[in-house]
Parts: C-alpha cells; structure tokens; sequence
C-alpha cells in the first residue's frame, strides 16, 4: 500500500501532466507561504491559476475534493497574495481544484475551475 506522502506526489505529478496537456505553463510546484503550500501554479489564457490538488487511492470517505476545507482555502488563497505581491501580479487569477482519483485502471481527474474565491 503506497504511504499518503506518496500518493500525493503522484496525484500532483498527474495533475501537472494534465494541465501541461491543456496548454496551461506551469510556473511553479509545491510554492510554499508561512503555513500553506500552493500545489502548482501556473499561467493560461492570461490567467494566473492557483491549484489546489487533491488525490485519494479509493472513495470510501467521499471524493477528493470535500476533504478542502474552508481554513484550507483561507491559507491557499493568503499564501497567492502574498506570491502575487512578491511578483508584482496584479491581472486576473483563480483558483481550481483538481480531484484525483487512484484506481486499479486509469486514474479518473476531475478539474474544477474557478472553484473557490478569497472572501472580503
């Protein structure tokens, strides 16, 4: 059995793959800000993307993607001020989600755009 760890580095893997094969540049993995890590970001159609990746071996709890919190979107969305700031970003931007689920065939991945925004 593959330890959580390592379940997701794949999913994150797979993501990046996916979202290469869409056409999106990725511009940065694992991008870390105080207490939160920004999965991958990346750049597509002018839009800076934050994405949140979420990868689970079986379903038995739900799908991947319910396990995102709203504490967890609180620190995603502070650590994305806090890189747009560092890079002087000030244009469009969003945040997605993508689900991954691990099966014994093809991995099913799920892409959720424009999946949560910060609150004011």
């Amino acid at each position: 059995m593959a330890r959580q760890q390592d379940v997701g580095q794949m999913g994150e893997d797979l993501a990046t793959e996916y979202l290469f094969g869409l056409g999106y540049s990725i511009k940065e993995r694992n991008w870390r800000f105080s207490r939160a890590e920004i999965d991958i970001i990346a750049f597509h159609d002018d839009t800076l993307i934050f994405v949140e990746v979420k990868t689970r071996s079986y379903d038995y709890y739900g799908q991947p993607e319910e396990s995102i919190s709203a504490k967890k979107e609180r620190l995603i969305c502070d650590a994305a001020a806090a890189y747009m700031s560092k890079n002087e970003y000030e244009w469009a931007f969003r945040f997605d989600i993508i689900s991954i689920l691990l099966s014994n065939t093809e991995p099913v991945i799920k892409h959720y755009e424009d999946a949560f925004f910060p609150g004011i």
